[in-house]
């Protein structure tokens, strides 16, 4: 497979996209489940560093933790996924990028991890976890949409308990999520002791409600919450707003 030029990589249920800021190629499933603008937002506000051990708990195609990849020097990513044919997708892109020595994926349910890793394994934990609760939200008529968008075998607590397992004390758990659940994962931090550190409202543009929030969570370690400014995807003109379009572009 390493030998695979990119055109072959892709199947005609397939579509290879890019992310040339990142210089990434992303093979998804024509449709499927796409990912949208939430994981560069996310790689971004999770800000990697250089050297970093980093984990991305339910990682679809692979976009974040090859993200993670690009951003961080020298760090390495394990990526979660527990749907076979979306593990195999990830894989390729993996494959694909030239960053099969920085990037595993490994095929886990999320509340199976404590199995394969040992406690306190990771500086950074990231996730963009599924958002919509078993039976609620329409349901999609395209194969692998609805696994992604609605909780499975794992729910929130699930995520966040194998969040907290997986991080060193010094570490961050950043994620990206629905602001209709944010009391709710406020709640469960709570009650699984990790502390919020840092929050960050995601507006479609100023007049708009926050449609999603990403947050910076601790374990063993408190601090003061900081709420950021909220991040606006477009501007006034209706224009991709110019945080966005600096977090498109990428680093290079």
């Amino acid at each position: 497979m390493d030998n695979l030029e990119p055109p072959l990589c892709c199947q005609e249920s397939e579509t290879l996209d890019q992310l040339s800021g990142y210089d990434l190629r992303i093979i998804q499933p024509r449709h499927g489940y796409r990912f949208s603008v939430d994981p560069l937002l996310l790689a971004d506000f999770a800000g990697v560093r250089a050297g970093e051990r980093c984990v991305d708990l339910g990682t679809g195609c692979g976009v974040i933790a090859l993200l993670l990849a690009r951003f961080g020097e020298d760090c390495s990513v394990a990526a979660i996924e527990f749907q076979q044919a979306v593990a195999r997708i990830a894989e390729r892109n993996v494959v694909l990028n030239g960053l099969s020595d920085r990037v595993e994926v490994v095929e886990e349910d999320v509340v199976s991890v404590k199995s394969r890793f040992p406690v306190d394994s990771f500086d950074l934990v990231v996730s963009n976890p599924p958002y919509r609760r078993p039976g609620t939200g329409k349901v999609s008529p395209r194969a692998g949409r609805d696994d992604s968008r609605h909780e499975s075998t794992a729910a929130l607590a699930d995520f966040l308990a194998a969040a907290k397992y997986l991080v060193k004390p010094s570490g961050r758990i950043c994620l990206i999520y629905h602001t209709s659940r944010l009391a709710e994962l406020m709640a469960q931090a709570a009650q699984q002791k990790l502390a919020p550190l840092r929050l960050r409202m995601v507006h479609g543009n100023s007049r708009m409600e926050a449609r999603m929030f990403m947050i910076e969570l601790a374990k063993g370690r408190s601090g003061e919450l900081r709420v950021e400014p909220p991040l606006m995807v477009r501007g006034e003109d209706g224009g991709y707003s110019e945080e966005k379009l600096r977090i498109y572009r990428g680093r290079g």
